[in-house]
């Protein structure tokens, strides 16, 4: 991949960073980047959990969508780009493994969208966030990515329609983010969260991760109900039979991912 870069520590850390000066504008090649970036963290067991940065330095963690790309656009041209973001955004979102936003640098329209599809968001006190289609004549999408974080709809009408700058401090006070932090503890904090979730069993990784996903569209009975044969499958499996006896015993589970 061009702009993005992987590298994999010894406890399956992924480490992702993305790289497309000046500001990490999402082109049509980031977005099919997007979904190549997914696919090569499920493709195999080596990744346990993934963590999104931006290099040290970088003016946006994810500057928005790339606008020379719009100028040239007609109504088909628009919507055939919607085709292509349809098919990228949710593979990242349906990947199997939690996934963590180290956002050391500002998340600004699609980039607040990218974000919001991470599991867990820690971000720079420094940072900033904004949804600024509304300023260029065009939709954000409808509010719904963040209606499904649990996140005030007053707020999130707040950004859509000022299209306003909110902090670090503020879309924490939302919802939003996890943790907020100086700049220079944001990836620190981040691999600390991905070190501590790296260590639990990848079955119930993955099974909580797709767990966690499909219960946003479904009541919480619905969604409990759907839940009871994989954890009926977990039940019996050699790691939960571990992680149970490790607890008793009062000692660290040694998985292996059976």
């Amino acid at each position: 991949m061009e702009f993005f870069t992987l590298e994999t520590n010894e406890n399956g850390v992924t480490l992702v960073t993305f790289n497309r000066p000046p500001v990490n504008a999402l082109s049509y090649d980031a977005y099919r980047e997007i979904r190549q970036l997914a696919e090569t963290l499920q493709a195999t067991d080596d990744t346990r959990v993934a963590v999104i940065t931006a290099p040290a330095g970088a003016r946006a963690w994810c500057g928005g969508a790339e606008l020379n790309d719009f100028l040239p656009l007609d109504r088909e041209a628009r919507l055939a780009r919607y085709d292509l973001i349809n098919e990228c955004l949710p593979t990242f979102y349906n990947v199997n493994r939690p996934t963590i936003a180290a956002l050391n640098a500002p998340a600004v329209g699609v980039g607040l969208v990218f974000a919001s599809f991470c599991d867990i968001r820690v971000a720079s006190d420094e940072a900033f966030f904004a949804s600024p289609e509304i300023d260029r004549g065009v939709l954000a999408g409808g509010g719904g990515f963040f209606s499904r974080l649990n996140m005030p709809q007053g707020f999130i009408r707040e950004l859509i329609y000022t299209g306003r700058r909110f902090s670090a401090k503020e879309m924490k006070e939302a919802g939003f983010l996890n943790y907020v932090v100086p700049r220079e503890e944001v990836l620190p904090k981040a691999m600390e969260l991905a070190q501590a979730i790296a260590g639990k069993s990848l079955p119930a990784l993955k099974a909580n991760k797709e767990a966690n996903n499909y219960a946003e569209n479904m009541t919480w009975e619905d969604a409990y109900k759907r839940t009871n044969s994989t954890s009926a499958d977990l039940t019996i499996s050699r790691d939960a039979k571990e992680g149970i006896k490790a607890f008793l015993d009062g000692r660290r589970p040694e998985y292996s991912d059976t």
